[in-house]
């Protein structure tokens, strides 16, 4: 199967896994996916995750959901701002706030993959990958 985009599909399969309620979800490892899951782990959308080995080169990861009290979906939409087609860029001046500030950016920046309050905060702007609220 080709992606034609590894973000949308790691977007679309925690959301998916989310409105079906599950535990957690496996989704095929890539660095930039990893990175945008430690920010959604640190922002508090994810119990946690970790890497599992299918073979020398092939990894996994598994992402454990989190949920509020009554089972509540703690991210209650996530979307793909930045597509291959189309490419978003914006200056530490001209990020959007998501929700004011309710939720995050993630941006793919020159300093690694930072939210939208670190990217205020370094100065710094980049290709705006998704929005999580």
């Amino acid at each position: 199967m080709v992606m034609t985009d590894p973000i949308a599909d790691l977007l679309t399969n925690i959301r998916n896994a989310y409105m079906a309620e599950h535990k957690s979800v496996e989704i095929q490892r890539s660095n930039l996916k990893e990175e945008i899951v430690k920010i959604l782990r640190r922002e508090g959308f994810l119990s946690d995750y970790s890497v599992v080995d299918i073979t020398e080169q092939k990894k996994k990861l598994v992402l454990f959901l989190q949920y509020g009290e009554n089972n509540k979906n703690l991210i209650t939409g996530i979307k793909r701002v930045s597509k291959p087609g189309r490419r978003v860029y914006a200056s530490y001046k001209e990020i959007p706030r998501v929700l004011n500030g309710y939720g995050i950016s993630i941006i793919s920046t020159s300093k690694g993959v930072l939210t939208d309050k670190e990217c205020r905060a370094q100065k710094v702007g980049g290709e705006i990958l998704c929005y999580v609220w």
